[in-house]
């Protein structure tokens, strides 16, 4: 059997697959593997998996080794390090004046490439910074322009429901958000009241919304006319997962609304029975 093991390599980040190479790893072991970027430290977040069922597509590349003590001291250096980077980077970015926010710097493992990450409205020639900022670290610079949600993914901020974002502690992607998912769970519209800090529609909008679907297929639609015991009415409003119905009923130019439940409305079939008796 082959076999794997899932390596993340920030909090939230995405999972990617290594050989353990013979080694006993255990889920939360610090591991040092070599990724398309270089030498990495990550975290194994799965037991040993059976990698034919994953079905992945390229080779495995193998675990080099589980982290010594010296590898994590290294790792904490290599933050230490970066933190210092972003300070020098937003003083090059003022000082050419270029019209990008840097969001976060990152070392590889091997100290062999320095990353930073940053987002911008345009396109953005940034050639003579990374002139300099080759010059001052000694090694291999990227910049890698990013979108307002991966953004809020490396800040992380507070969500309306006081938890911690979403994209900073568990998503490890962000899946489509529609509008039509805030219309049928009966949110305001506001962009205020459904948008999280990256300024998209909030991810948790996307949970339940297969529950609701499922839920909204039973319930009669907006505007239609349904039959109760106070009589036909005009549904006003719908609350999915409550099964329960506002009807408005208007007599004499009065407006009386009720809340009724999905399974109190009557059917035609019913009132057809009612008047054979």
């Amino acid at each position: 059997m082959n076999k794997a093991i899932g390596v993340r390599f920030k909090c939230a980040g995405k999972v990617y697959y290594f050989s353990p190479n013979g080694l006993d790893i255990k889920r939360g072991n610090k591991v040092i593997v070599e990724t398309s970027r270089g030498i990495e430290y990550g975290s194994c977040v799965t037991e040993i998996l059976d990698a034919d069922i994953l079905k992945l597509e390229s080779p495995l590349k193998d675990v080099i080794r589980i982290a010594s003590e010296e590898d994590n001291q290294t790792h904490w250096e290599n933050l230490k390090k970066a933190k210092e980077a972003e300070k020098i980077c937003r003083e090059k970015i003022e000082e050419h004046k270029i019209d990008m926010k840097l969001s976060s710097a990152e070392y590889t493992f091997d100290n062999n490439k320095l990353l930073f990450y940053f987002t911008s409205d345009d396109r953005v020639d940034f050639r003579e910074l990374v002139k300099d900022l080759a010059a001052i670290f000694k090694t291999r610079i990227e910049l890698r322009q990013i979108g307002v949600r991966d953004e809020a993914k490396i800040i992380g901020t507070m969500g309306y429901c006081g938890r911690e974002s979403c994209c900073s502690t568990f998503l490890c992607d962000f899946n489509p958000v529609t509008i039509k998912m805030a219309k049928d769970q009966s949110f305001s519209l506001n962009p205020s009241k459904i948008s999280g800090i990256c300024g998209r529609l909030m991810c948790c909008l996307a949970y339940e919304q297969e529950a609701y679907e499922y839920a909204l297929k039973k319930m009669p639609k907006i505007g239609t006319v349904v039959n109760t015991k106070f009589g036909p009415g005009t549904v006003a409003q719908v609350s999915p997962l409550q099964e329960m119905i506002k009807v408005k009923f208007v007599e004499d130019d009065e407006i009386n609304i009720e809340n009724i439940h999905l399974d109190d409305l009557i059917t035609d079939d019913e009132i057809d029975n009612n008047n054979q008796f």
